[in-house]
């Protein structure tokens, strides 16, 4: 088994995992940026089970966007492998045939419609039923598998889950350092990151909160900072770089160059030709919540904002933003 995850040079820094966000076009915007390694949206593994056109939808990807992990969500051992035979069969590069470089599971998520389903956070009070369905996993597939947990779900810490999964082959680690109840926002615990790095032999990221205050310069202060203090590998930036996938390149750079106006407009236009390209019109609607994350703090934000939450079809971005 081929695990890329030791072989990328540190720090890395990845795109982390978000539904209706990391799709395959904003992951191959934010390679091009530097992304090291890219997560797909959160696929539901019952999904593929019982409605597989839809859900392989969404794992489709592009050479360009490698390493490139897959990330799933359930309740069930048995969901998992059954959804990891349709991704062994059905899910490859468009351009190679290859297969994708990763599997990871969430146990992060704390949105109440995952949680209803017994997926995502709350699966950290249930040792029990998360040794399966790791263990399902691991029997099931040749790629490194990772997961994604919080730092905090109720009375279990990150450092209990952890302890919990000591024998298990698990390659990486993503920890979001705040608590289930916090959902994305509130302040950030590292301190139970740094306490979690003896407990994680594969490579640890540190997530939450990165790119989310102040400017370019701050993005990458933060970043270095927190890597410093946890000890971390590598760091998984999720809403930092929602509408400013240049983060990548900010956070690695000496300097923090700040984008102007003319070139926001022309990385706008060109991740927007890429939905076209894949999703036609529909994604293009999709991509609405981008388009106002581009303008966000530019001087003419509010009147672009008016016309960009309007558009219906790439001819429309380009006469906004001509």
């Amino acid at each position: 088994m081929k695990n890329f995850w030791q072989e990328l040079p540190k720090p890395i820094y990845a795109l982390a995992p978000m539904a209706g966000i990391t799709d395959s076009a904003f992951r191959q915007i934010a390679k091009q940026f530097g992304a090291d390694v890219v997560y797909g949206e959160m696929a539901s593994a019952a999904g593929l089970v019982y409605n597989p056109k839809k859900t392989l939808a969404l794992l489709e990807f592009a050479e360009i966007e490698r390493p490139y992990v897959v990330q799933l969500f359930g309740a069930k051992p048995e969901h998992f492998v059954q959804a990891l035979r349709l991704v062994d069969q059905k899910i490859t590069a468009r351009q190679s045939g290859g297969r994708p470089d990763g599997i990871d599971i969430n146990f992060g998520c704390p949105v109440k419609k995952v949680a209803r389903q017994g997926a995502g956070a709350v699966l950290m009070n249930d040792f029990k039923l998360a040794r399966e369905i790791i263990k399902a996993v691991l029997a099931n597939t040749s790629l490194p598998v990772s997961i994604k947990i919080r730092a905090r779900v109720g009375t279990i810490s990150a450092l209990d889950f952890l302890k919990n999964l000591a024998d298990l082959d698990i390659k990486a680690v993503m920890i979001h350092g705040r608590t289930m109840a916090q959902g994305n926002s509130g302040a950030v615990d590292w301190k139970i990151i740094k306490q979690a790095r003896p407990l994680v032999e594969g490579v640890l990221l540190a997530n939450g909160g990165v790119g989310t205050r102040g400017g370019a310069s701050v993005a990458r202060d933060d970043a270095r900072d927190l890597l410093k203090k946890t000890g971390a590998d590598g760091i998984g930036i999720g809403q930092g770089a929602l509408g400013k996938p240049w983060i990548f390149e900010n956070v690695k750079s000496q300097i923090s160059k700040v984008k102007t106006k003319e070139e926001i407009f022309k990385i706008i236009l060109k991740h927007a030709r890429l939905v076209n390209k894949l999703k036609g019109d529909s994604g293009i609607v999709a991509m609405r919540k981008h388009l106002c994350w581009y303008v966000s703090g530019l001087p003419t934000a509010r009147a672009l904002r008016e016309k960009l939450v309007k558009v219906e079809n790439f001819n429309d971005i380009k006469k906004i933003l001509r």
